[in-house]
Parts: structure tokens; C-alpha cells; sequence
């Protein structure tokens, strides 16, 4: 289906304007489906990068900066989202020792236990959602999103 297809158009679009509703309009299919993939699991995208956040720091807490700077969506309430996973128990927060005004935050078992369930259902998601593409055309894709960026 073509961008005009999907949104009706009648005129030809310039390919600028093409190019830049082509790349809104397939983003947003992508957030479909993938918030359908958690909606079970009661967590948001937003939230589930935090926890993919807080994994990779290997059990190193961190601070609000360095989810925020993580952050694919940096619009997100990230003050917010961690208290959302604090209050599922996903994650959990303490005051720094050494600073005092410092919040560190550090997922929990749980929330790695959560991760380790969502995480193959994700990988097949991604495989479903770009299956129609070959791994030139993947790696053709990412060098233009790169380089877009």
C-alpha cells in the first residue's frame, strides 16, 4: 500500500512530503504493534524501555538523567514511568548514599523475570512486522535511518 493509499490523498505528494508521512505513518504501525504485544504484561512502550534501560546497566543503578537520555521517546515523563514500574514492582528506588539529593533507580527480579518473557515474543514481533524485507534491504534501511538521524 502506498503513503497516498493510506491516507487518501488524491494529489500527488512531493517526495520530501512523501518520504516524511511514509516514515510518521509506519512508525505509528510499528507502536501498534508492538503495545499490543505488551498490553497483556500491563506495560507501556515507554515503560518497557525503561526496563530495557535499567537491564542493560547490569545491576549498576541509575539516576532519572540516564533513563531520560536512554529514552527512544525523550518527550516521555520519565519521573513518571518510574513510578509506574516502582508501583508494579518492576523496579524500585533508592537514595544515593553519597548524594543525598541523587535518586538511583534498579529493576528488580521481577521486572527481569518480565523482560525474559517478553523478549522472545518481541524478537518474533520484529521478525513479523519487517518480514517482507531482505537482510540487504534491512541493513540498506538502517544505514538511511542512521543517517537520517
Amino acid at each position: 500500500m502506498t503513503i497516498e493509499e493510506a491516507i487518501k490523498s488524491s494529489i500527488p505528494l512531493k517526495p520530501h512530503t512523501r518520504t516524511t508521512l511514509n516514515i510518521m505513518y509506519s512508525s505509528r504501525l510499528v507502536e501498534e504493534k508492538i503495545a499490543e504485544l505488551l498490553k497483556p504484561y500491563k506495560v507501556s512502550m515507554q515503560q518497557y524501555n525503561v526496563l530495557r534501560i535499567l537491564r542493560g546497566q547490569k545491576g549498576i543503578p541509575a539516576n532519572l538523567s540516564t533513563i531520560q537520555e536512554r529514552m527512544i521517546n525523550k518527550m516521555s515523563n520519565t519521573t513518571r514511568l518510574v513510578d509506574k514500574l516502582i508501583e508494579k514492582k518492576l523496579a524500585d528506588r533508592t537514595i544515593c548514599e553519597s548524594n543525598r539529593r541523587k535518586v538511583e533507580i534498579i529493576i528488580t527480579p521481577k521486572g527481569l523475570e518480565l523482560l525474559l518473557e517478553i523478549d522472545p515474543l518481541m524478537a518474533k514481533c520484529n521478525e513479523d512486522i519487517l518480514k517482507l524485507f531482505s537482510l540487504q534491504e534491512l541493513n540498506t534501511l538502517n544505514n538511511l535511518l542512521d543517517k537520517l538521524k
